[in-house]
């Protein structure tokens, strides 16, 4: 984010700055066992979601989730049931922000990123 909205300064200072562009940026998990730092290493049996029905609810004008990869994706269908909660949303999957991601270059992440996140919603 620092790169696609110039967003930078202390923890708060980016929060307010990711806001100012309407863009919400949360775990899909609130809770695991994770022994390591790779994605693959996540216990999914120990694993809880962050509660998206309260979030939706409070923010019906979402129009875009963007997950941060296959895994985030892989574990927001295992435990959120969107079209429950957001019948109107639409998802989108990016390539990891991870450097463990080496099949793309941080470039051409970014370029992904920032097409998927300016893009006018359909």
């Amino acid at each position: 984010m620092r790169k696609l909205y110039a967003v930078d300064g202390n923890y708060e200072e980016r929060c307010a700055a990711l806001l100012e562009h309407r863009i919400a940026l949360w775990d899909v998990l609130a809770d695991s066992v994770r022994p390591g730092s790779l994605d693959a290493s996540i216990w999914t049996e120990t694993a809880t979601a962050n509660d998206f029905g309260r979030f939706f609810s409070a923010h019906p004008e979402i129009q875009l989730i963007a997950f941060n990869g296959q895994k985030a994706q892989q574990l927001f269908r295992k435990f959120v049931h969107l079209d429950d909660m957001l019948p109107n949303g639409k998802t989108k999957v990016l390539p990891s922000s991870s450097p463990a991601h080496a099949a793309m270059s941080w470039t051409d992440k970014a370029g992904a990123w920032k097409t998927a996140l300016t893009a006018e919603p359909n």
